[in-house]
């Protein structure tokens, strides 16, 4: 059990320095495009299907939906949102930061389920000396893998 706590707190610490490395000078409409083609293309190349959404607060600057999603996706999105918005953190941080304590987030924050999703896929628009602005997130694939498709793209893009 103590290997895996450490594994778990090692993982907290590698998402959060992704968070702490991955942010905007600025952020605008236009950034939203090209950020969102970028991950459309991506996510092309690798014959993925997901749905790719990208908000500014409550405005929805982007999204697109590959072949093979469906509305679900869609719901998975605005759940994943919610988490991001309410802790500022990505929804993979939250999920592993509740496991490490050995309980959910919807026991710990009494989060109704049905609205509040702590599943990897959306991560922060943090934009430097401003904070958290809003999410970029897809959904489509294992949480740990939307998260990681988030971030790869965010690496390359952000260079």
């Amino acid at each position: 059990m103590k290997a895996m706590e450490e594994d778990l707190a090692e993982l907290l610490k590698e998402i959060d320095n992704e968070e702490k490395t991955l942010q905007f000078k600025q952020f605008t409409n236009l950034t939203a495009y090209e950020l969102g083609i970028k991950l459309v293309e991506a996510a092309i190349e690798k014959k993925l299907s997901v749905t790719i959404d990208i908000c500014r607060g409550e405005q929805q600057l982007f999204h697109y939906a590959l072949p093979g999603t469906t509305k679900d996706n869609d719901e998975w999105i605005k759940r994943k949102n919610r988490i991001v918005n309410r802790f500022y953190h990505s929804s993979y941080y939250m999920r592993i930061y509740y496991k490490l304590l050995n309980t959910t987030i919807q026991e710990k924050s009494y989060l109704d389920p049905s609205e509040y999703a702590a599943y990897g896929g959306a991560f922060p628009i943090h934009v430097q000396n401003v904070g958290v602005i809003g999410t970029i997130t897809v959904s489509g694939l294992p949480q740990k893998e939307d998260h990681k498709f988030v971030v790869d793209v965010l690496k390359l893009f952000l260079v």
